[in-house]
C-alpha cells in the first residue's frame, strides 16, 4: 500500500472560521439595534413627518436585523493548494554538536 499523504491546507485558502462569521453577524445585529434605539430617541425629539419616519424605521428595523443576523453565507470548502515543503540543507559550514544519545525504552 503506497498511499500519498493528504495535501496540507494553505492558511490563505482556508475558509472563514465559524467564530469570525458569528462575530460579524452579531456586530451587524447590534449596529442595527443601535440605529433602532436612535430612531426611538429621534421620534421623541422630532416633529411632523420626520417623527413618523423615525417610528416606522424603529418598527421595521428588528425584522431587518434578524434577517441580517440569520443570513449565513455559504460555507465554501476552500481550495487546497500544494504547500512546498522546506527541506533544510546541510552545508559545509554546519556545526557538529557533540553529545550523548539516550535511548528511551518503548512504552
Amino acid at each position: 500500500m503506497n498511499r500519498q499523504p493528504d495535501p496540507a491546507q494553505s492558511v490563505t485558502t482556508a475558509p472563514e472560521s465559524l467564530r469570525a462569521e458569528q462575530s460579524s453577524r452579531i456586530r451587524k445585529y447590534l449596529i442595527t439595534m443601535g440605529i433602532r434605539t436612535a430612531c426611538f430617541l429621534l421620534a421623541v425629539v422630532l416633529e411632523g413627518w420626520l417623527r413618523w419616519t423615525a417610528v416606522a424605521a424603529a418598527v421595521v428595523l428588528p425584522y431587518i436585523a434578524v434577517v441580517f443576523a440569520n443570513a449565513v453565507g455559504p460555507r465554501t470548502a476552500g481550495t487546497i493548494t500544494p504547500v512546498t515543503p522546506v527541506v533544510p540543507t546541510i552545508t559545509d559550514e554546519a556545526t557538529v554538536l557533540e553529545g550523548l544519545v539516550v535511548e528511551r525504552p518503548a512504552d
